[in-house]
């Protein structure tokens, strides 16, 4: 069977960076072919970053690297031509060595030492490759302003845009569980730029889904996200920022205790998830089947998850059940919660297993949880009035999401409606 590779799409930054480039030719052009443009061009592609605020950061690295490493140049220059005449000498090569440690040790000074490996760069260019120059002082200005203007060209090439308007005012769900499952794919860099620049940008967005939020850590990583996240089959709001659980509908200590005694009458194990501050702590009386063991030994090594042999405590916050066993055996105990007068005060929700064929799950929750109701609850604590749901045209990808999320939140001016 072929497997079909998918190239990834050619971004925006590495047109940008080919545009860059252009600019900086066209500009050694104007200026009547004055100037070593390679210089332009390294400044401008180092300028050209995924985030405006990165863009920034690396022209003002780039630029106190340059202005320290020219001003160390000269003084070499002086030192090894005018002073001692020593160029082209071991003593010469000595103290182009020697000259090395208040280069970078000037960088520390002024709290700058990401920019200590520019300034060696251009030390080392002026002191090594051009002091024998006929007039080195000459290459010292034009290499400065040969990066001054690459530091211009990234920054405006960086910062353009084509024309679009950004809808603020709502906010854009994305249901996680539309996706496969298990969730293997994870977010390209590129999604998570163009993601990460849109939340930059104003872009409200959130994910609903049944796991936990420690099955989302490794999915949401490098992802900002501004807004909570409804987990849980929306019993729960978490907040990546903060790490915390927003909001959380419990189910009472009576309620939990009923359930998990008709479980374990039946013969079945069940894995209790419960709130201890701000840290999901699972309780399991016994191992009983291959999938609980599977799911077991895979997931207790997540430094997220915090599996506990013992009932739950009375002070512990329960918000949801979880058995997994024989498809039939499941649905003999489905229907035997709910038909009792505890189920009646719950939601209880069953479904085969993918990853374990004949397999099935129930998961109980608070009978107020439900996604689009946490959504509305979200909505409300945020002030947004609006709410859109975003697929992914039938991809079922995250990627596709990602792409989704572009065409909506900032769709062209020049669009049709």
């Amino acid at each position: 069977m072929s497997v079909k590779t998918k190239l990834p799409p050619v971004g925006s930054r590495i047109i940008k960076s080919a545009a860059g480039v252009l600019l900086c030719w066209c500009v050694y052009l104007l200026r009547g072919r004055s100037g070593i443009p390679f210089y332009s061009m390294l400044a401008a592609l180092w300028c050209i970053q995924p985030y405006i605020n990165k863009t920034l950061s690396m022209a003002l690295q780039r630029t106190v690297g340059t202005l320290i490493g020219a001003a160390f140049g000269l003084i070499t220059i002086v030192l090894e031509i005018f002073v001692f005449n020593i160029y082209d000498q071991p003593l010469g090569f000595l103290i182009v060595a020697l000259m090395i440690i208040p280069v970078i040790y000037t960088t520390l000074l002024i709290k700058r030492p990401n920019a200590s490996y520019f300034s060696c760069v251009v030390f080392l260019s002026i002191t090594v490759n051009h002091i024998m120059d006929e007039n080195p002082y000459l290459f010292v200005l034009n290499r400065v302003i040969d990066t001054f203007i690459g530091i211009a060209i990234g920054m405006l090439v960086n910062s353009a845009r084509l024309p679009r308007r950004r809808i603020k005012d709502v906010l854009f769900t994305a249901e996680l569980d539309d996706m496969l499952s298990p969730i293997s794919e994870q977010l390209t860099p590129f999604s998570k730029i163009e993601i990460n620049r849109m939340l930059s940008e104003g872009l409200k967005f959130t994910l609903s889904t049944m796991r936990t939020p420690a099955s989302l850590m490794n999915i949401l990583s490098d992802v900002e996200l501004n807004l909570p996240v409804v987990v849980m089959n929306g019993a729960a709001l978490y907040d990546f920022r903060e790490n915390s659980y927003v909001k959380a509908y419990i189910i009472s200590g009576d309620s939990c205790e009923k359930v998990r005694g008709m479980v374990n009458a039946a013969g079945m194990n069940v894995f209790t998830n419960a709130l201890c501050d701000d840290s999901l702590v699972i309780y399991y009386d016994r191992l009983e089947n291959e999938a609980e063991r599977a799911i077991f030994s895979s997931l207790k090594k997540s430094p997220y998850r915090n599996y506990m042999n013992r009932p739950p405590q009375p002070e512990d916050r329960v918000i949801y059940l979880m058995i997994v066993d024989r498809s039939e055996k499941i649905a003999a105990l489905y229907d035997e919660l709910t038909r009792s007068e505890v189920g009646s005060r719950l939601k209880i929700i069953t479904y085969t297993s993918q990853d374990y064929p004949g397999f099935s799950y129930i998961k109980i929750y608070n009978r107020n949880a439900g996604k689009q109701h946490m959504t509305e609850i979200l909505c409300r604590e945020y002030g947004i009035e609006k709410c859109k749901a975003v697929t992914a045209d039938g991809s079922r990808s995250l990627n596709g999401i990602a792409r989704r999320l572009k065409s909506s939140f900032e769709p062209l001016v020049f669009r049709k409606k």
